[in-house]
Order: C-alpha cells, then sequence, then structure tokens
C-alpha cells in the first residue's frame, strides 16, 4: 500500500538552546509532475474571510472568527483543509484525514481520529505528545522526521528530499530551515536537515505546508505547487516581505499565510499585490481549547513575543 524512495538524505542536526524559547507559552510520480524542479527525478460557526486576488483586490482587516473551510478541487474530489491553530491543520479528502501539527492550544474537541499525522519538527507548537495522543486510534500512522521520531517513537521517518505514498497521497519532504535568522548564540532556530515541510499530492493537485522556514533555495525552486502555505514570523522564519518574495519565486496558485503570530498580514498581500497570487488571510489564532482560554487571550505582549 505504501512505497518509499530516497531522493536524498541530509544529516539530522540537534537544536542548541540558547536561552530562547521559541515556542509557544504552553506546548503521480512526485518531480514529473513539476512540483519540485531542482529535486533529482524523484466550530461554532465558520465566518466567511475575506480571500484576496493579489493584483485584483487586497484585504482591509482581519475578522476574529474560526477560519472557515477551504475546499479545492482535485481530480479524486475534493480537499477540504481546516485551520486549527498557529500551525495546525486538518484535512479531509476521500475519506481519510490527515493532522499536520497538531497542537496545543488548538481546540480539537469532537474532531475524529486521525488516519495520518504529519509533524514538521520538534518544537512544541508543532510536536505535541498530548495533541497526538489525542487525536490517534490503533490505525493512526505518523510520519515524521527523524529529530520527532526520537520523542514521537511510533512515527516512520521521512526525511528531507524523500517521498512516499500514502493511499492515493504522495509526500515528499522538503528541507525547512533558517539561512538569516539565527539565535542570539549564532545557531539558527531551525537547522538544515532536522525538520521537513511537505508537498502532499491528491488528485493532480500539489499542496506545500513549509513548515518553519526561511525562504530556502528548496522553496523557490518548487513548481506546480496549487496552494503554498507560508510562516512568517521574527526571528524564526521570515518577514511578510521576506515571505512574499519567496512565493513570487516558486509561483503558487493561493498563498495562505500561517504561523505567523503578531505579524501584519496586509504586508504580504501588499507585496503580492501584481504577482497573479491568489491570497487568502486567514484567522490561525480564535479558535482556542476551553481549557486554554485564560492562558492565551489575546493581548499586545503575547502577539508580539511569541512565534
Amino acid at each position: 500500500m505504501r512505497s518509499k524512495k530516497r531522493f536524498a538524505c541530509i544529516s539530522d542536526q540537534r537544536f542548541e538552546d540558547a536561552g530562547k524559547n521559541k515556542c509557544d507559552v504552553i506546548g503521480g510520480p512526485f518531480p514529473s509532475t513539476g512540483w519540485a524542479r531542482g529535486f533529482p527525478r524523484r466550530a461554532a460557526m465558520a465566518i466567511e474571510l475575506v480571500a484576496v486576488a493579489v493584483g485584483i483586490s487586497a484585504t482591509s482587516a482581519m475578522i476574529a472568527a474560526p477560519a472557515p473551510v477551504q475546499v479545492f478541487q482535485t481530480a479524486a474530489g475534493p480537499v477540504e483543509i481546516t485551520p486549527i491553530y498557529h500551525a495546525s491543520a486538518m484535512i479531509k479528502a476521500g475519506g481519510a484525514t490527515i493532522y499536520i501539527d497538531p497542537a496545543r492550544p488548538g481546540n480539537i474537541s469532537g474532531l475524529r481520529p486521525a488516519n495520518l499525522i504529519l509533524i514538521t519538527d520538534i518544537h512544541r507548537d508543532h510536536m505535541d505528545t498530548a495533541y497526538i495522543a489525542a487525536l490517534s486510534d490503533q490505525n493512526t500512522e505518523i510520519i515524521a522526521p527523524a529529530a520527532v521520531q526520537e520523542t514521537v517513537t511510533e512515527a516512520k521517518v521521512l526525511s528531507n528530499g524523500e517521498g512516499m505514498q500514502w493511499h492515493n497521497w504522495k509526500i515528499a519532504a522538503v528541507p525547512m530551515y533558517n539561512i538569516r535568522h539565527l539565535m542570539p548564540n549564532g545557531q539558527p532556530y531551525h537547522p538544515r536537515g532536522r525538520g521537513n515541510g511537505y508537498v502532499l499530492s491528491y488528485g493532480g493537485k500539489n499542496f506545500y505546508f513549509a513548515g518553519d522556514t526561511e525562504g530556502t533555495p528548496e522553496m523557490r525552486a518548487l513548481r506546480d505547487i496549487d496552494v503554498a502555505f507560508v510562516p512568517m514570523n521574527l526571528p524564526y522564519t521570515m518577514s511578510p516581505e521576506e515571505a512574499a518574495a519567496a512565493v513570487r519565486a516558486f509561483e503558487p496558485k493561493i498563498a495562505i499565510p500561517y504561523h505567523y503570530r503578531g505579524q501584519d498580514l496586509q504586508r504580504f498581500a501588499d507585496a503580492l499585490r501584481g504577482s497573479g497570487i491568489e491570497v487568502r488571510l486567514l484567522d490561525w489564532y480564535s479558535d482556542i481549547a476551553p481549557d486554554a482560554q485564560a492562558a492565551h487571550a489575546p493581548s499586545a505582549k503575547t502577539l508580539s513575543s511569541n512565534p
């Protein structure tokens, strides 16, 4: 049912804590379809937010409400992607449910168990063992980089540059790392080779979840991406303008900011004006688990100081 092909492997590096915590305050064939140039051949009511077709219109404000389900039509049927919180999302297609980086304080009440969980990195806003357990049953599979498997031991390892088939999905691991934005000790917040971004392909459509990364050469080399989820929060990833420059390089049809706590998303949309790329600005921070409401009440301090 599943096949795994090794494209390339970059050795894992361990994170060295310099005293500044990046985490939240609690915790078809791949290249032949064209998505990766440069790789070897290989709720509460959902309130509709404003989607911006860059070059045509611009979003003037965010609405503080859970983001609506984003539905994308494919040759194999619809893919539904629901923002949960920060970098967490739920994907439904063909009767399967996939979670990416489920973590506190996102509201997972009432969500069905996962068929698959994808983890991008070891930081607790991406790897939350309590939420992984809450969303798992005896049939749940987990895919993650080797650094995550050291804690989530049941995970199957997928390393940078590797790809595999999971049911009707093709999954490829894209490097995610820092280039310019470093910790006070000079080490990157996200060293190259430790974490994965993912390109998920289904029904002829390619969905890219970048993870915690800057605009790396590997990101810029991507091609034929239909929907890109791109982070922007300094100093851990990119500024909105840096994210827009990276997006211009690989030209997805739709770009959706996520992992953006405290950033001005309008700067991202403005920087892509005239590019022909549709920008959708969604609220990823309103649907908080009831038992975390007090700890995560929005404030100028928390919104600006947490990743």
